[in-house]
């Protein structure tokens, strides 16, 4: 069960946070282990709050220097690439996928993570973008005649893994210091835990006793997602070889 730990992986997300929702786990195992572990971020994140009075240029550079703590938190030591697209208004256009066909290029992963595209009633558009950005790009990355003004050599990457879902077919095992790493790495994200993290799970008042429940909630979904595959903890995807 689960994937040998990669030379180099790829994780892109639609926000800043994403990738340690939905894969932060598997993606701090594989960096102890020794991979090279890369984020992409589409977003600035710059709608990531409810405060309709709220600095939104300030936000996003706010939420940069989380993501690069996040990423730090996780223990990986790869790069952390910020398209800066704005926050709600991904496209999956041609000169969106020409960048992350780049970045893939670039980096060269063997394992590339994503937003599953084809993940039914999927509300927020900027998942099913990047979704979109994700597959578009290994696709175009992989096969020279796409962008061949890049420069850059086509890649192909040995296994996609779309994470978020509609028909989980893998299962990354986890265990408690994998997902303390994750849960670290999401409170990493200040600016999120009033709007997103805490509400998640009814927001307490006491910000001690707030930090504890969303620490068991993420633990509660680590727990669910592994017990179809008889894992105590996993994170789970959809795995596409042979690309």
């Amino acid at each position: 069960m689960g994937l040998d730990v990669p030379g180099t992986a790829v994780a892109v997300g639609a926000h800043p946070d994403d990738v340690e929702f939905w894969c932060g786990a598997t993606l701090a195992r594989w960096a102890a282990a020794g991979a090279v572990v890369h984020v992409v971020i589409c977003t600035d994140g710059s709608k990531g709050t409810w405060d309709a009075h709220a600095d939104t240029a300030a936000l996003a550079e706010r939420r940069a220097i989380e993501a690069r703590a996040a990423a730090a938190r996780l223990g990986t030591t790869g790069e952390v690439v910020l398209l800066g697209n704005v926050d709600g208004e991904l496209v999956a256009d041609r000169a969106t996928t020409e960048r992350v066909a780049f970045h893939l290029r670039r980096l060269r992963p063997d394992v590339v993570l994503g937003h599953d595209p084809w993940k039914r009633y999927r509300l927020h558009p900027d998942h099913r973008a990047a979704g979109f950005l994700t597959v578009d790009g290994v696709v175009t990355a992989r096969d020279p005649h796409f962008f061949p003004q890049q420069g850059v050599a086509a890649h192909r990457p040995s296994e996609l893994l779309l994470f978020e879902a509609d028909e989980a077919n893998h299962a990354e095992p986890g265990d408690p210091q994998w997902l303390d790493h994750k849960i670290g790495s999401l409170l990493t994200h200040e600016s999120q835990l009033e709007t997103t993290h805490f509400y998640r799970v009814g927001a307490p008042a006491d910000r001690a006793a707030a930090r504890a429940a969303f620490a068991d909630d993420e633990r509660r979904k680590m727990a669910e997602a592994g017990r179809p595959f008889g894992l105590a903890l996993a994170e789970v995807f959809h795995r596409m070889s042979g690309m």
